[in-house]
């Protein structure tokens, strides 16, 4: 019997050893959090639906030939994923102006930019993740110039395949929030974490209903009924 050892808990998953070596099992928590964590909630249900449309997302984009570090669904809230040594930068690509780019920089909440704008955020809690630029992370040897050069390709198709993708069924990316690793057998780079509406946002191309973690952010509704019938518009869950 597999006897798992936890090894990291973030603020929506939980990384446990995997079964054969290289490996790892990610587990999906119900915790939403929002304001770098100073909101917090449980909702029941949200890691299994969550689970699921990151599962189906990996699978689009290995579909059309990007790396990532899903292996399959094990169950409900577990998925078995490479082990990875994952880059510590939030890679940001905003197709339409929202959330902190607004206040930042005066820009008006809406605006459809001209083609895809790529922001980095250093990934600590501690200094709430902040903003960098590609000198930064040459400087600081979170990553090199050619791997950073490789991230944004990947970065900038899959939001091309997702923005297809979900146009088809009605729903408009505003944006999302890769993070990308190096796997430890062979320093692949490869999509990893998880590419959910909680690392998204989403809404309805006409309505502009929203289906992602905005809602809970603001109050606006019940969050896992909107993933669920975000689930059900993608064709995950019937």
């Amino acid at each position: 019997m597999l006897v798992k050892q936890k090894i990291y808990e973030g603020k929506a998953k939980i990384i446990f050893t995997g079964p054969q070596q290289g490996t790892l099992i990610q587990y999906f928590k119900d915790d939403a959090t929002a304001f770098n964590a100073k909101k917090f909630d449980v909702l029941d249900g949200k890691g299994e639906i969550n689970n699921l449309i990151s599962e189906f997302i990996m699978n689009k984009i290995k579909e059309k030939g990007i790396p990532t570090h899903f292996l399959e669904r094990i169950n409900s809230r577990e998925q078995l994923i490479l082990d990875c040594k994952i880059i510590p930068l939030e890679v940001v690509i905003r197709n339409i102006a929202a959330g902190s780019i607004c206040s930042r920089l005066g820009v008006k909440s809406g605006l459809k930019f001209k083609e895809p704008l790529i922001e980095f955020y250093y990934k600590n809690d501690n200094l709430g993740d902040p903003i960098v630029n590609d000198s930064h992370i040459s400087l600081l040897e979170w990553s090199t110039h050619t791997e950073l050069k490789q991230v944004k390709v990947f970065a900038l198709e899959v939001n091309n395949i997702l923005s297809r993708y979900f146009l088809k069924v009605g729903i408009t990316l505003i944006d999302l929030k890769l993070e990308f690793g190096r796997v430890k057998v062979d320093n692949r780079l490869v999509v990893a974490d998880e590419i959910s509406p909680d690392s998204c946002r989403l809404c309805d191309a006409i309505s502009q209903e929203k289906f992602d973690k905005d809602i809970f952010r603001f109050d606006t509704g019940d969050l896992v009924s909107s993933y669920r019938k975000l689930a059900k518009r993608l064709g995950v869950i019937l």
